[in-house]
């Protein structure tokens, strides 16, 4: 998940927003703006197939969702050397005879042994999986991975190419993004609440009825249609971040339907969105403690003077632009919270620390280009001032169905001197995290509590012990609720493991996948 988009835009909670970055092994690069880099494989595109599930497979679902499971889905070739398609699902899964949305997926098709699919989540909630397998699959999962399955990925409903949550221009979006609230004023609060709602509105009127309906339990539902039409009797499935609260949603709801599932940057599902936050503020402090003391090892580190100094100097750098924006070379400019928003980036993947240095070097003598550059990847925000995905806008609607939050202003306000105090330098950016869900449209369907797991197939917990968005401690809590489960811990930097960690990850998540082998339990890597 990500509180990686600290948007000024968004008042300025970070909140519990997590995201795959960190599940990219290549590093961020400024000049492409490139999340995933280059997709690899071969160019010819394969040939389209069309196919009905399995007979068997559609008869095992409800009756009133049978016509999803048995619908013919036309894979098409599309993106060099990859298939499409889109899914049906029904928009309210109450009323399964009533309107239908569509999911856009996409399939590397193996060219080894199949032996089924792997559905993939890069995290979020709000991020792309079709981007994902698109961009990554090749670099991310392993050779051995490929050659037994066909990598599928798919946005969820609500994100990029499913029915997705629409509410502002682009030139609106940079509007808001330029914003910023003193929160900690009942002026600035009242500020935020008054754009938030106006711009909730806008999403009710551009998006239409999925809006409702973009929860995590529906989206777990999803999942299981699309483990039916890809004709596999179990699930096999890897997940990111926020991808894995919806692959433990999907093994509550569908115990006996779980093959071989991957959990890796784990979110703890019985935690309430204030504790989430307050881990997450706890952990980007330590990462950030972690960057500063490493940049002070390395040649052009501008921040000097021991870790405690070096943090402060950010703190003080954050102050000031606060107070007095930093200019960027396109003339935007680079206020505190911008310049938070930057700052976070680099630290899901320490490939990325090096460019994090640039950036601060730029901003402590007065330049916020660098820093703006930064904030822009983490807003999906092209240089031309495109953005390439609704992730921001995903991310608050489904947030805001899946968690119950604290937005009356005493219980905004004293989280906010909580979260100070765990994180001097970043506390106060993780704070009013309600004031995004006080005034929309549609309240929680869903409440925070332990999953319950009782199918036959064991799954995989990876944790990162210097992960920042998901503490490595989640990992352990969701393992423990999981109950048929095993906890693979990587000693390393940055946000989730597999794909960027080593092969002690690799050789886990590879045996498991393709062997049926899950590693020991509490395996340290």
């Amino acid at each position: 998940m990500k509180p990686a988009r600290p948007q000024s835009a968004r008042s300025r909670s970070l909140a519990i927003g997590m995201r795959a970055v960190g599940a990219a092994a290549v590093a961020l690069t400024l000049a492409s703006c490139s999340l995933f880099g280059g997709g690899g494989g071969s160019s010819a595109a394969t040939a389209g197939t069309s196919g009905q599930a399995d007979p068997s497979i559609a008869a095992a679902a409800p009756a009133e969702l049978r016509s999803f499971y048995s619908q013919q889905v036309d894979w098409k070739p599309c993106e060099g050397s990859f298939e499409c398609a889109k899914i049906k699902v029904p928009l309210d899964y109450s009323k399964p005879d009533g309107d239908h949305i569509e999911l856009a997926a996409i399939k590397l098709a193996t060219k080894g042994n199949k032996q089924g699919s792997l559905l993939v989540n890069p995290g979020g909630p709000g991020g792309s999986g079709y981007d994902f397998v698109r961009d990554a699959a090749n670099t991310n999962i392993s050779d051995k991975v490929r050659s037994a399955f066909d990598i599928v990925g798919f946005d969820p409903r609500g994100v990029k190419r499913s029915a997705p949550v629409t509410c502002l221009t682009d030139a609106e979006r940079d509007a808001f993004r330029a914003k910023t609230y003193a929160l900690d004023t009942d002026a600035g609060l009242n500020a935020a609440l008054a754009d938030n709602k106006a711009i909730a509105a806008k999403c009710v009127e551009k998006t239409g009825p999925v809006l409702a309906h973009v929860d995590t339990v529906s989206a777990a539902k999803d999942l299981d249609i699309l483990r039916g039409v890809v004709n596999d009797r179990k699930l096999n499935y890897l997940g990111y971040s926020y991808g894995t609260l919806l692959g433990a949603t999907y093994a509550s709801l569908f115990p006996d339907n779980v093959g071989r599932v991957v959990l890796d940057g784990s979110l703890d599902p019985a935690l309430s969105y204030e504790e989430l936050t307050a881990g997450q503020a706890v952990a980007f402090d330590k990462a950030l403690h972690t960057y500063v003391a490493n940049c002070q090892q390395t040649s052009g580190c501008p921040l000097t003077g021991g870790t405690e100094n070096g943090v402060r100097q950010i703190r003080n750098a954050i102050t000031a632009a606060e107070a007095n924006p930093l200019p960027a070379k396109d003339g935007r400019k680079v206020s505190g919270s911008t310049f938070v928003s930057g700052l976070i980036i680099p630290l899901y993947n320490n490939d990325n620390w090096p460019i994090l240095t640039r950036a601060l070097g730029q901003a402590l003598n007065g330049d916020g280009t660098g820093m703006m550059q930064l904030a822009d990847f983490g807003a999906d925000r092209d240089p031309n001032g495109t953005y390439t995905s609704n992730s921001t806008f995903a991310f608050n609607a489904i947030n805001c169905l899946d968690y119950p939050m604290a937005s009356d202003t005493a219980s905004m306000r004293a989280e906010d001197q909580k979260l100070r105090q765990l994180s001097p330098t970043l506390g106060y950016y993780f704070a009013y995290g309600g004031s995004n869900c006080k005034d929309w449209p549609y309240k929680n369907v869903r409440t925070p509590a332990p999953v319950e797991y009782k199918g036959s197939s064991p799954i995989v917990v990876v944790g990162t012990t210097g992960d920042p968005a998901t503490p490595v401690q989640w990992a352990s809590s969701l393992r423990k609720q999981l109950g048929n489960a095993s906890l693979v811990t990587w000693k390393g930097e940055g946000h989730t493991a597999y794909g960027r960690s080593n092969s002690c990850i690799g050789n886990a998540v590879d045996d498991y996948f393709v062997d049926g082998k899950a590693p020991a339990d509490n395996t340290v890597c």
